[in-house]
């Protein structure tokens, strides 16, 4: 459970988080996240930290896997549990992906207004788009202020929102889901899908997550 809990249990040690310093990866990106904003999410990954640990209503189950996926990839919820698959080379970010998890299961129980309170009554991709939302903050404050090593799946989805590009990010990497909700993006958006894919090589020198051929 220890590695499950490294970023809950560092935010909880502190009462004031340390100011976030900047993370930098090999092509020069940075990510430079505010100290407030930082301090607001600390105490939302505590408080869901603390309801996954504590509430016997449910059980969120992290699934060992050997191939890097994102937290979407594999999550399965039934009844009142909800199982995610968690890349074994990822452990710092364990507890992001459970957040991923709960806040589904949370939807599914009726709780989305506790857990997921940046869209109270969204659904469908609007849903999708809060909670991707979320644990991206959560991972830019893991890397920011508590130190977790670098992860490739988590480190992609934080510098694709921290840029503007949360949206094509989502809708490149899952090409097959809200078919609705891409039409009527790509339709306000003309081009940026080919600008996040310029974007993306030059920060990652790779082709987005969806675009890959291995």
């Amino acid at each position: 459970m220890a590695a499950v809990l490294v970023l809950g249990g560092c935010a909880a040690a502190v009462a004031t988080i340390p100011a976030p310093r900047p993370i930098v990866i090999h092509s020069g990106a940075r990510i430079r996240a505010d100290h407030e904003e930082m301090k607001l999410v600390n105490e939302w990954v505590t408080e869901e930290r603390d309801n996954i640990e504590l509430d016997p209503s449910f059980w969120v189950i992290t699934n060992g896997v050997i191939e890097e996926t994102f937290p979407w990839e594999g999550m399965h919820i039934s009844n009142d549990s909800v199982t995610v698959n968690l890349p074994l080379g990822g452990r710092d970010a364990s507890l992001i992906y459970q957040l991923y998890g709960h806040m589904h299961l949370m939807s599914t129980m009726g709780r989305q207004e506790e857990w997921v309170p940046t869209a109270p009554d969204a659904v469908g991709y609007d849903l999708e788009h809060a909670i991707v939302s979320r644990i991206a903050d959560a991972w830019i404050l893991g890397r920011t202020v508590f130190d977790l090593q670098p992860f490739g799946p988590m480190d992609e989805l934080a510098y694709a929102k921290d840029a503007g590009y949360l949206d094509a990010f989502i809708f490149t990497a899952r090409p097959d889901e809200f078919a609705a909700s891409r039409a009527e993006w790509a339709r306000a958006n003309p081009g940026r899908t080919d600008e996040y894919r310029d974007w993306f090589l030059d920060t990652f020198n790779q082709e987005p997550p969806g675009l890959r051929t291995n």
